[in-house]
Order: structure tokens, then sequence, then C-alpha cells
């Protein structure tokens, strides 16, 4: 837990001043970054002897994702209809596979021998989450420099307090189990709690960075799917790693596992928030 603590308290303020302060070429390929290593962690989900063999669909899907979007400044900031379907997308994935861990283990069989759907299911996980953040972090950059690293900075916040929010009261009122055969330890009240706390959270921060919606009611729904989508994201990659036999992800994060486990939350998040954010 100390060497938790101590990860936790170096990486946060570093991702936070990566968020506000990189210049935006600089924060797509740190992006990239994270996005390959994660790929490259999901190999482990995938049936394959050979994982440098087994991250090459994803590398070259990735990678041809550049031809179809721009990322200059002004191509991000004129969203088109290829823009919107990596949101789209990414948003229906997460509805799927929130069903497919909430149901589990009865939807083990669908998937489970299929090298094919594993892999879909890591590029549905990771490419639409990469987009997103870019999409996000890019939003109105000619005009204020800082409105998209605030709407990044905003989703983060919503997932972290949801994550506390939710730990917290599982531990003090949690008895109805989420999804026991995935992870015996999140329950609906703990659920109940992060949406509480993210609501909460989510308010005072659009206060605070002047956030614009297109109603109070607007805000708030899309607070609560971004939070409630983020905790389903969670179980998500438990499911995978639980049919894989994997505990976490790697290792290359001391006392929190791989860059998969950091951001579970995170990858069902983004594209839910953005799909929200930029159609309503």
């Amino acid at each position: 837990m100390k060497q938790r603590i101590i990860t936790a308290l170096i990486l946060a303020p570093l991702v936070i001043l990566g968020i506000i302060f990189l210049p935006l070429a600089w924060f797509i390929f740190a992006l990239a970054v994270i996005t390959l290593v994660g790929f490259w962690e999901w190999t482990q989900f995938v049936n394959s002897k050979n994982r440098t063999l087994a991250i090459i669909p994803s590398v070259i899907i990735g990678l041809a994702s550049f031809a179809w979007i721009n990322p200059d400044i002004d191509s991000l900031n004129h969203l088109t209809s290829v823009h919107h379907s990596f949101l789209v997308v990414g948003t229906l994935w997460w509805i799927v596979s929130s069903f497919l861990a909430v149901s589990y283990p009865k939807s083990r069989p669908w998937w489970e021998n299929s090298s094919l759907l594993r892999h879909l299911f890591g590029i549905l996980t990771l490419l639409p989450f990469y987009w997103s953040v870019v999409f996000l972090r890019a939003e109105s950059m000619g005009v204020d420099l800082y409105h998209g690293a605030k709407l990044v900075l905003f989703v983060c916040l919503i997932v972290w307090s949801a994550d506390s929010g939710a730990y917290f009261a599982g531990k003090s009122f949690g008895k109805h189990k989420m999804a026991p055969a995935v992870s015996p330890n999140k329950t609906i009240e703990g659920l109940l709690g992060g949406l509480v706390i993210s609501v909460i959270v989510g308010t005072v921060f659009a206060y605070l960075f002047d956030l614009a919606f297109t109603s109070s009611v607007m805000m708030y729904v899309t607070i609560l799917c971004t939070a409630g989508i983020s905790v389903l994201g969670d179980l998500v990659e438990s499911m995978f790693k639980r049919v894989s036999d994997i505990k976490d992800s790697s290792n290359i994060i001391p006392g929190h596992g791989g860059i998969l486990d950091r951001i579970d939350s995170l990858t069902a998040a983004f594209p839910v928030f953005a799909f929200l954010y930029f159609f309503f």
C-alpha cells in the first residue's frame, strides 16, 4: 500500500501537468505511447503464442486511423462524420461489453475461444479511447488554449471521484453484488455512492472550469453516464483478466500493475463523455 500511495503521488501531478501544459503534438504522441503499451498488455488476452505477432493487427489499424483522421488543430476543431464514428462505435462497444461483464460467466462461451473477437475487443477498447481524448484536448484550442485540457481533466476527475466514492460506499454499505463472478468486491451500493460523489465533484468543477453544456440536465446526464460506464469499464477488464488467468496486466507501474489496470475506467469514460458532449 505504501508503494502504491507513493507512486500515485508522483504520477498524478505528472498526468495533470501533461494534460494542461503539453503542446498538442506532444500530447498526441505521449497518449499514443500509452495506448501502444495498452495494446501490448492486451496481447495477454488474445489466444496467441507470440505476443509480438499478436500486437501487429492493432498497430496496423491504429496507424491506419491516422489516415482517416488528420490530427492537426484545424481538422480536430471541425469534427466530421469520420470523427463521430469513432465515438459512436466506442460508446456502443462499452454498452455491449458492460452487458458481457454483468452477465458473466453466461457470456463467456460467446467469445472465449475466438482470437478474432479478442483482437477486436482490444481495438474497440483502446482506439476510441485514444481519439476521444485527442478530440477533447483539441476542442476550441484556437480560441482558448486550455479549454480542451479542462475537458480532459474534468473527465479524469469524474472517474477518479466515482472510483473513490464507489470504494468507500461499497466498504461501508455494500451488500448487493454487481457481478460477483467477475469482481466480488463491487456492489450496487458502491456504484450508487460513486455516482453521488461524481455528481458533486462534477458540478463543482464544471463551474470552476467554466464548462458549457446545452443544459443543466444534460450536464448531469453526462456526468452520471460517464461515471457509471467508468465503473463498468473496470469490470470489463477484470472479466478479460479472469478469463486469461491474469492478476495484473503488467508490473510497469510499481504498486499499481500495468497501464490497462490504471486506465481501464478511463477507456470507457472518455468515448462516452465525448459522444454525449459533442452530440448533445
